[in-house]
C-alpha cells in the first residue's frame, strides 16, 4: 500500500521509498526512512497535501511524494 492510500487516523510503517535522486533524498532528509512509523493526521480539504506525524513532529507532504512511499499497517 502507498502512503497516499492511507486514511486519516492510520498508523503505518515504511517498507520502501521508491524513486531515486533528489526526491528520494529529500524524503529521507525529512526523517522518513525504512522501518519508521508514520501517523496520518489529516488531508487538506482538496486532498493535497497530507499531514503526517513522523518522529514526533508534524509534516505536510504532497500527494505525489506520498505515492512514492510504500507502507504497511
Amino acid at each position: 500500500m502507498k502512503l497516499s492510500d492511507a486514511k486519516p487516523g492510520d498508523t503505518v510503517r515504511v517498507r520502501k521509498i521508491e524513486g531515486s535522486g533528489p526526491t528520494m533524498r529529500r524524503i529521507m532528509d525529512m526523517g522518513i526512512t525504512k522501518g519508521c512509523s508514520l501517523h496520518v493526521r489529516k488531508y487538506a480539504p482538496l486532498g493535497d497535501p497530507i499531514e503526517i506525524t513522523v518522529r514526533g513532529y508534524e509534516l505536510s507532504l504532497r500527494k505525489a511524494d506520498a505515492a512514492t512511499i510504500l507502507v504497511e499497517k
